[in-house]
């Protein structure tokens, strides 16, 4: 490849996708990574909206996973610390074919690699080269973003998010729960992909993704628990709601924080993905945002006057004027509600009880809460 177009920093999720919009345009990619298998199991599941469904289809990545390693959510069921305190949402009362769809972290990156491997204009390179445009994706430790000046304020939740795939003896029916009691907050998501087969093997229908944000010392001793122990304590959380629940991988963590990059662009570079934002996964928005920045991006390079340089500071103003407001608000929202429901006060128990009853009564609110968490 002579000197490339764009050079995109960064082979996860974003960088991938990043370096296939663009090379859709004609643009010439440079990826700076490795499309190497990771040498640890991934045992993360990502909650796509139907915004990032359609990147992904136009990418020609969607179909070129495995059908059991994406899962469609029809229903969602939440609940409180008090009786009664209950939200649920329904795919068929939204008139909507799917809430969500619960995908394999691991096969989603797999399906992204392969495709990088055969996109035209895309060429991997093991060090840097001078291109028009660089794009930072490599993550919330961003080693770019901290030489170019950039300052990424973050504030650590004191919490950490517990992973691990479960299989159930009870059939998930496209059913999604989360319990918000203070200070965790668990969710159970329906992904037919077992990451290890259980005593039996798998069973269609039976698999479920577990993502737990409890405080660090609570995380600790999760980490610390056996197998069957960590089991228990499960079912104890979950009241057997979800039927009896046998784990199936390792467990995972990482922190937890809220980071917003000081700036989101500069001349002939970007920020994309966790190198520019960080919120909370209670929402399950992470790399909904992440896919967000992709299509933002894409959209304003093809829309540049044809006289205007890739890396042109006012050019990539409009992508970072695009996506200010959708990112800070949706990190305004987790923000606001990790507080809410986290608050072991009295006052705050009671009007966020409250507040789950009184929405799940209010059918238009509830429609306003979904259209927004499905990215239209």
């Amino acid at each position: 490849m002579s000197e490339p177009d764009v050079l995109v920093r960064g082979a996860g999720a974003v960088g991938l996708a990043t370096a296939l919009a663009l090379s859709r345009q004609g643009l010439a990619v440079a990826l700076l990574g490795t499309l190497a298998e990771p040498d640890t199991a991934d045992v993360r599941a990502y909650a796509l909206n139907a915004a990032s469904v359609q990147l992904l289809q136009t990418l020609k990545v969607w179909d070129a996973m495995p059908a059991e390693a994406r899962t469609a959510v029809h229903e969602m069921h939440i609940e409180g610390d008090a009786p009664g305190a209950v939200l649920d949402f329904s795919a068929w009362q939204q008139s909507l074919g799917e809430l969500a769809w619960i995908v394999d972290a691991a096969e989603l990156e797999r399906a992204l690699r392969a495709a990088v491997r055969f996109a035209p204009h895309v060429e991997l390179v093991s060090q840097d080269v001078p291109a028009a445009l660089q794009v930072l994706a490599e993550g919330k430790d961003a080693a770019s973003r901290a030489r170019l000046g950039v300052q990424m304020a973050r504030h650590a939740y004191g919490q950490r998010g517990v992973a691990a795939r479960l299989i159930s003896d009870q059939a998930h029916a496209g059913l999604a729960r989360q319990w918000f009691r203070s200070p965790d907050i668990l969710a159970l998501l329906p992904l037919d992909r077992p990451l290890f087969e259980g005593p039996t093997g798998p069973v269609s229908g039976h698999g479920l993704g577990l993502v737990w944000s409890v405080p660090d010392a609570r995380a600790d001793e999760l980490m610390a628990l056996s197998d069957a122990d960590f089991t228990a304590t499960l079912m104890d959380a979950t009241a057997g709601a979800a039927g009896t629940l046998t784990l199936a991988s390792p467990r995972a963590q990482w922190p937890l924080a809220l980071a917003h990059a000081d700036a989101l662009h500069g001349p002939g570079w970007v920020l994309v993905g966790d190198a520019a934002h960080l919120v909370h996964p209670l929402a399950g928005q992470g790399l909904n945002l992440g896919f967000g920045d992709v299509r933002a991006l894409a959209a304003t390079l093809a829309a540049r006057e044809p006289w205007r340089g890739l890396g042109d500071p006012k050019l990539l103003a409009r992508y970072a004027r695009e996506r200010r407001g959708p990112v800070r608000a949706m990190a305004q929202v987790t923000d606001a509600l990790l507080h809410l429901f986290a608050s072991p006060a009295p006052l705050a128990r009671e009007c966020r009880n409250r507040g789950l009853a009184l929405v799940n009564r209010l059918s238009p609110l509830k429609r306003l809460l979904t259209q927004g968490a499905l990215g239209r």
